[in-house]
This record gives C-alpha cells, sequence and structure tokens, in this order.
C-alpha cells in the first residue's frame, strides 16, 4: 500500500532544510528523505564561515543539525531513507524509498545535490579537512599566505587557481595533459597571473602529511615517469562535480552533466509538480547560501502549484 503525501522533499542539505522550514510554515505539512548522506556535502565541512548570521563561523555538521532542527520544529516529519526510483509519468507523483516503500506526492522538490570527484587516492579521504578540499571559495581564506596546489584543467580549475592566487603566496596548477581545457579567457588569466606555475603532463601520485595536515604533493611527469615532491599546505581538487540526479533521468530536462534544467527564475522542471534546488541545479555558484535561497523558491513555487491545482479541482 503506498502513502499519500502533499510535498516530498528529497535530499538534506540547505536547500532541501530550507525548503522543508518554507513548505511546513505554509501549513504544507511535507515530509523529507535525507537520502545517503544526511546534511549533504556540508557534513564534510568543518568550518562555515561565509554563511550570513554566524559571525564566528559555525562548524558544517552542526549547522546542519540546526537546519534539521528548524525544519522540524514546524512540522517536517524527516524519514533516513533513500528514495531509490521515481515515476514522473503519472499523477500524483510515485517514488520508491530504500527501493521497497511507495510513495505518492501531489509535489515533489528535488534537493539531491551534487558531489564532488575525487581522484581516487587514499591519501585523499586521510586529509580531507585537513588540506583537501573540493572548494577554493569555501576553504581558500584558510590558506592565506601559504602555498596550495589545484589538479584540473577545466573553466573551474583555472576559476578556483586566479582566486586562490589572490590569497596564497603560490599556487601549483597540475594539468594531466600539455593543453588546458579551460575557455581561452580562464587560460589567460591563468598565464598572466606571476604566482600561479603550471606543472604540464603532471599526474598526482599521493597526497603528503602529518597530524598538522597535508604538507606536500607528490607528483609524477606522465611523459618521463620522473616524480617531484611539491610543498604546499593546501591540495584543491578542481576536476568538477557530479549532480545526483541519476534516478530523475529519462523524465526531467537536464544538461550533458546532468544537472536539472529549471524555467530561469523559478525552480520549475519540464514535468508538473516537480522542483529541482540547490546544488542538482546549480553548476554556476553551488554555495550554501545560494542553495538556500533556492530551497526557498522551490517551496513558494510548489505551494503556488498546489493551490492552483485545488482552485482546478475545485471548478471540475
Amino acid at each position: 500500500m503506498s502513502v499519500k503525501e502533499k510535498v516530498v522533499i528529497i535530499g538534506s542539505g540547505p536547500a532541501g532544510y530550507t525548503a522543508a522550514i518554507y513548505a511546513a510554515r505554509a501549513g504544507l505539512k511535507p515530509v523529507l528523505y535525507t537520502g545517503g548522506q544526511p546534511g549533504g556535502q556540508l557534513t564534510t565541512t568543518n568550518d562555515v564561515e561565509n554563511f550570513p548570521g554566524y559571525p564566528e563561523g559555525i562548524n558544517g555538521p552542526q549547522m546542519m543539525i540546526d537546519l534539521q532542527k528548524q525544519a522540524e520544529r514546524f512540522g517536517t516529519r524527516i524519514h533516513y531513507g533513500l528514495v531509490t526510483s521515481v515515476d514522473f509519468s503519472v499523477y500524483p507523483l510515485k517514488l520508491v524509498v530504500d527501493e521497497k516503500d511507495d510513495v505518492l506526492a501531489e509535489a515533489v522538490i528535488i534537493a539531491t545535490g551534487a558531489s564532488a570527484k575525487y581522484l581516487g587516492i587514499p591519501s585523499e579521504e586521510k586529509f580531507a579537512n585537513k588540506g583537501v578540499s573540493a572548494c577554493a571559495i569555501c576553504d581558500g581564506y584558510f590558506y592565506r599566505g601559504k602555498e596550495v596546489a589545484v589538479v584540473g584543467a577545466g573553466d573551474s580549475a583555472a576559476e578556483e587557481s586566479t582566486y586562490l592566487s589572490k590569497l596564497c603566496t603560490k599556487v601549483h596548477l597540475i594539468v594531466r595533459r600539455d593543453e588546458m581545457r579551460a575557455s581561452k579567457i580562464m587560460q589567460a588569466r591563468v598565464k598572466n597571473t606571476p604566482n600561479i606555475e603550471i606543472h604540464w603532463n603532471t599526474e598526482t601520485d599521493e597526497v603528503l602529511g602529518d597530524d598538522t595536515g597535508v604538507t606536500g604533493v607528490r607528483v609524477v611527469n606522465n611523459k618521463t615517469g620522473e616524480k617531484k615532491v611539491i610543498p604546499v599546505q593546501g591540495f584543491f581538487l578542481a576536476i568538477g562535480h557530479k549532480p545526483n540526479t541519476d534516478i530523475f533521468k529519462g523524465y526531467l530536462n537536464m544538461d550533458e552533466t546532468g544537472y536539472i534544467k529549471v524555467v530561469p527564475g523559478t525552480t520549475r522542471t519540464n514535468v508538473e509538480g516537480v522542483f529541482a534546488v540547490g546544488d542538482a541545479a546549480d553548476k554556476v555558484y553551488r554555495q550554501a547560501v545560494t542553495a538556500a535561497g533556492t530551497g526557498c523558491m522551490g517551496a513558494l513555487d510548489a505551494e503556488k502549484f498546489l493551490a492552483a491545482k485545488e482552485m482546478e479541482m475545485a471548478h471540475s
């Protein structure tokens, strides 16, 4: 037997919880499924210093606990479960949780986020939050006056390098091939920044460190096989993000990477009653505060949609 809900929110980062706060306060009785990583990407961040309202900064996991409590205070029901498949060809919209429970929803807000891509070497995990980061804008401030390395060759690597170059004494950009994929203007910016050194045909062999955190990165030249150690205190991954949107393929319009396309200025998708918020639909900003903003928009869009639906039913 399937459960019927008015609003289902999939995902529990800043976007999902903000959507829940607004939907609950509007009397929509939302239910939120946390997904496999309750709290989302921010649970892997020790210090969040750029979210308004926290003059001393806040611990990422604590911030998510606070948001969850706020959502629950207004009546959001939080379920620790994973939405494993959907059927958006029917209405009410159909969701399957943990591969077994059917849920029907009048409106769905997708807040499944995105995951940073990693190289897959054990030392990345070992030094996560101790010098290894996938967000220069979030963590660059902690490396003021230090040397850092950035891995990547696309626009985001170029952007992160130039951003860090304003804070750090030196930025080592590790590029696997003999050219960058970044747009010409971004490449020119990198090459014209005196404290960025590009290491061409170079791959990361190992991130090095001790109890204090990252102390260097061992790289290998993939043409000569020569290895060397670059002393750095920070190691930034800029090899892209993958939106967690696979289960919606075939129903929702997406770009080639899998980011959900929305009607500009709204959170509406191509499926009536389905709204996309946060990093699942945002490949540009990817910040907690912008995710929270779109979470608010998603709840307001869903509320408007449900009100119109009720009017329709009343007049039919």
